[in-house]
């Protein structure tokens, strides 16, 4: 047993059961893993009780943490990341033709930080025209960082879920929603899928969900330690593209990672900072014209700095 314990919580994904099961692992440290479900649920304890040491992290609920001086520094693990075309639909008989058509009405979302809310937005401005100040965000819960203050249109949604205000138009249409058992509930995009892949070529943008994080005061304690985990991290994943690419792994969960890596290229889960820059300049913009962040930064100063040429 190595001398440094870190309690941590990472969801269950192909390209973490090695670090789950022993098979990566570091002589320097263990892994002390705690299974949370759902995966949001890491959010919210990480972020307002400092729970865990090492933890899973909603990207945009990061950067927002981060400009309210929550203590934990984020490294370049990606363990999420995906298209997000598909996330927002509408109710048909709401009148709306086109994305341009949500200006003036109001759209679901869980919460106004979330980091699936972010991308879908950033992608109906830049993509589809959309003037994301005359639409109403309607909330059906609240942020993960309890002092983000809202911009004056997000409000809250009161009793109810996103698919029973949809179905019911008391909203217009929403952004993960899930399936609606509705004819009346569409995709705002059509062929959401082909239009996520042609927005990845056209921009060269793969968009991330979810970071790692660690406690500041273990890296104080531990400055060895963001290289060494990030290390670990890429070692789990390696051992996991491996077995993909050998036929050992066929759950539709692999199935829809090896679908990617047609579109991405071979690695479907590419970790590191220098791949991702475009990409988190991209998502770090979409935050400032969203009000999710206040003032500009650069993408390299949310990292721990010795895993940035990793």
């Amino acid at each position: 047993m190595a001398a440094l314990s870190l309690h941590t919580a990472v969801g269950n994904y192909g390209h973490t059961k090695p670090l789950k099961d022993g098979a990566a692992n570091s002589d320097r440290f263990d892994l002390d893993h705690v299974e949370v479900s759902p995966v949001i649920a890491i959010f919210r304890r990480m972020v307002r009780g400092l729970e865990f040491d090492v933890a899973e992290l909603a990207l945009s609920t990061y950067l927002c943490s981060r400009a309210h001086n929550k203590p934990f520094t984020a490294i370049p693990i990606f363990l999420v990341r995906g298209f997000h075309h598909g996330a927002i639909s509408y109710n048909t008989k709401s009148g709306i033709q086109s994305p341009k058509d949500l200006e003036g009405r109001r759209v679901g979302v869980r919460g106004y930080t979330v980091t699936t809310g972010v991308w879908v937005r950033g992608i109906l401005q830049s993509v589809y025209g959309v003037d994301l100040n005359k639409v109403t965000w309607v909330l059906s819960g609240d942020d993960h960082v309890a002092e983000y203050v809202y911009p004056p249109n997000v409000v809250p949604m009161g009793d109810g879920d996103l698919a029973s205000m949809l179905v019911s138009g008391e909203i217009d249409a929403a952004i993960g929603a899930g399936a609606v058992d509705s004819p009346d509930v569409q995709p705002l995009i059509p062929d959401a899928r082909n239009a996520g892949i042609e927005y990845f070529k056209s921009t060269g943008v793969y968009p991330i969900n979810h970071t790692l994080v660690i406690k500041n005061e273990v890296i104080a304690a531990n400055p060895w330690l963001p290289a060494e985990l990030f290390g670990v991290f890429k070692q789990a994943k390696e051992t996991y593209l491996k077995g993909l690419r050998s036929g050992e792994h066929d759950s539709p969960q692999d199935q829809a990672m090896l679908e990617m890596a047609k579109v991405v290229g071979d690695d479907p889960m590419p970790y590191g900072f220098e791949a991702a820059q475009k990409t988190l300049e991209t998502f770090i913009q979409f935050n400032l014209d969203q009000k999710v962040l206040t003032e500009r930064i650069d993408p390299e100063s949310v990292f721990a700095p010795s895993t940035l040429k990793l």
